[in-house]
């Protein structure tokens, strides 16, 4: 399994407000979706998040978000280490996701870059 970064969650109450301060302390555009009601703004490290306050108490549970090359090869070693896969994994815009409580209860997300695209061609050849 190889971890790629990690990416910090930051809950705001405005979005548009927020995105510039990011802008300039990452130097970089900000990826712009949305996912369940939640307007996302991707920066740099750093995944901007605001939306109803019920989604957001949902999401301000998991840690960080963290990069990996391959989301099944990291749920075979996090089952294989005693964590619990609690959602996923999932195709999100940029690939796929799944969430995992670690033994000592921290809840992180790891999400992979593979375009779903290639994940139906290689089940399926």
């Amino acid at each position: 399994m190889e971890i790629l970064g990690a990416t910090l969650r930051v809950c705001v109450a405005d979005l548009e407000k927020a995105i510039p301060f990011y802008e300039r302390l990452a130097g970089g555009r900000a990826l712009r979706f949305e996912r369940g009601g939640v307007r996302v703004a991707a920066i740099g490290c750093f995944l901007l998040m605001s939306g109803p306050e019920e989604e957001l108490e949902v999401l301000r549970k998991v840690a960080a978000t963290i990069a990996v090359t391959d989301v099944d090869e990291v749920r075979r070693v996090l089952s294989d280490s005693g964590a619990e896969i609690v959602a996923g994994p999932v195709p999100t815009p940029v690939g796929r996701n799944l969430i995992a409580r670690h033994p000592d209860g921290s809840v992180y997300e790891y999400a992979d870059r593979k375009p779903v695209q290639a994940q139906v061609q290689a089940r399926h050849p």
